[in-house]
């Protein structure tokens, strides 16, 4: 996906104006808490298997090798395809070991009728905004489209109340309503102030989200912050995958701006800051950044990209021979494909993150 120039141009400008131990996890730290309980919520970077398999005539790629591929001299397993959009773990897989569970809790649409797994639901869709973000291949369910699944569980008994008193909900937006595609491309913002009401529409949309999963019952809510889209190898191609788009960085401390301001002091409420982390991996001055980022040979090129302009990791030919290049080692790309980060990549940016979140989970809840 493309960012959107026109929407990223004004947020500049506007920026301009204001003011304003399983296998590969962080360490084994769990929450003095009981939380044993993990509700989902957002797009693909959380997404492990609610875009269908079979997407019209084709297979969805996060469904397809080599989408769960994941290598290291301790694995020698077949490779899983499992509808995450990596090669193996993402981050409500980390999260999930954070909260000692083995990964992150299944798929909704995978899921059976009044069924609900005691280590939660993941109801997070590839490709989902708070907004509806267009597609011709697949309806997208927006973010309250997702609590409000959650919600049919929790007035139907089928998530109990004693289940939501142990429970962590995960929302993960991640830039969609910024892309071509969204709201934002289909509406005419033409002046500071019709942006303006936009990215704050943005975030008072999380905002409400929030405040329904905690009048619903649950106990603590992570928010993820924006991370620096301009940084995806989707937007760093155009300069053979050097350096970031200035412009779209810029947009998402934006979009973060707002969000600080409307939730980053509300009460069992926490934002991860992705922007920081995959900012001290990808793109720190020269001689700064984290010591995870040494360990990234390739930061801002995919480890699997189309052979071709406009295809995608994972396509093949009717033939079907490979039309995609893949690297030899995953662990030493921080980006798996144009848009998600590697298990590895996943694995050091949830290790940055891990302490400020560890503190917050173990913090009481306030009634």
């Amino acid at each position: 996906m493309k960012l959107l120039p026109t929407v990223i141009l004004l947020l500049l400008v506007l920026l301009a104006f204001d003011d304003v131990e399983a296998r590969g996890t962080p360490r084994a730290h769990r929450s003095n808490h009981q939380w044993s309980s993990m509700f989902v919520f957002g797009d693909d970077f959380v997404d492990n298997g609610n875009v269908p398999n079979i997407v019209g005539e084709k297979t969805s790629r996060q469904w397809s090798y080599p989408y769960g591929s994941y290598r290291n001299s301790n694995w020698s397993g077949a490779p899983v395809p499992t509808g995450r959009f990596s090669n193996y773990r993402m981050q409500s897989d980390f999260i999930a070991r954070m909260l000692g569970l083995t990964e992150a809790p299944p798929a909704y649409e995978l899921t059976s009728d009044q069924s609900c797994d005691a280590s939660g639901m993941t109801f997070a869709f590839g490709g989902a905004g708070v907004f509806k973000v267009t597609s011709t291949a697949k309806k997208v369910p927006t973010l309250a489209a997702q609590v409000q699944a959650f919600k049919r569980l929790v007035n139907d008994n089928v998530i109990s109340t004693r289940q939501l008193h142990h429970s962590v909900a995960l929302i993960a937006i991640s830039g969609n309503d910024y892309m071509s595609g969204s709201e934002a491309n289909n509406g005419f913002y033409s002046s500071f102030n019709d942006l303006d009401i936009y990215m704050g529409n943005v975030a008072t949309e999380i905002l409400d989200n929030v405040a329904q999963l905690q009048m619903l019952g649950v106990r603590k809510v992570l928010v993820n912050n924006l991370h620096p889209i301009g940084c995806m190898p989707s937007q760093t191609s155009s300069n053979n995958y050097t350096t970031c788009d200035l412009l779209g960085n810029y947009g998402a401390s934006v979009h973060n701006k707002y969000l600080n301001q409307m939730i980053g002091e509300r009460d069992n409420v926490h934002v991860l800051d992705l922007y920081s982390a995959f900012t001290d991996i990808v793109n720190h001055a020269p001689g700064e950044g984290s010591d995870r980022s040494k360990d990234f040979k390739r930061k801002l090129t995919p480890c699997c990209e189309s052979s071709y302009e406009g295809g995608y990791c994972g396509e093949r030919s009717s033939s079907g021979k490979h039309l995609y290049d893949l690297c030899e080692n995953p662990d030493k790309s921080f980006y798996w494909d144009e848009t998600h980060p590697t298990h590895a990549g996943w694995e050091a940016v949830m290790e940055a993150l891990e302490q400020p979140l560890m503190e917050f989970l173990d913090q009481d809840y306030v009634p």
